[in-house]
């Protein structure tokens, strides 16, 4: 009783998913926005400086859209621009810390999904 198809992919776009990233959607989105409509070498060199610990991810996942898209699709590299860049949520891992007088304060621990589409640009943009 799951989803029955996903989005087809169109000519030109090449797509890579990074599952079970540890931080949160809203963390996420901060980086997945900054880079949603740019060129690749672009998008690839602000995630190199950036300063957030989950650009790492960002920037292994946008790669490999990059690889998927020269390896499997034949497409041109240096026409790629980042058309979306999207965030979902994952799993949250419950914990517990003590406090005073015997009571207990929850901790969540929440994960994020991010997909990547690189689509190559046309000649009349």
């Amino acid at each position: 009783m799951g989803k029955s198809s996903t989005k087809q992919m169109r000519t030109g776009e090449a797509k890579a998913i990074c599952n079970s990233i540890r931080v949160s959607p809203r963390k996420l989105n901060l980086l997945a926005a900054s880079i949603r409509g740019l060129k690749v070498e672009t998008a690839l060199a602000e995630l190199t400086f950036s300063k957030r610990r989950v650009s790492e991810d960002v920037k292994k996942t946008l790669q490999s859209a990059v690889a998927n898209a020269e390896n499997n699709h034949s497409l041109d590299i240096d026409k790629l621009y980042v058309a979306e860049a999207y965030v979902g949520k994952a799993l949250v891992m419950k914990r517990f810390s003590a406090r005073a007088r015997g009571r207990s304060a929850r901790i969540e621990k929440p994960f994020s999904n991010l997909t990547i589409i690189v689509r190559e640009r046309g000649e009349t943009v």
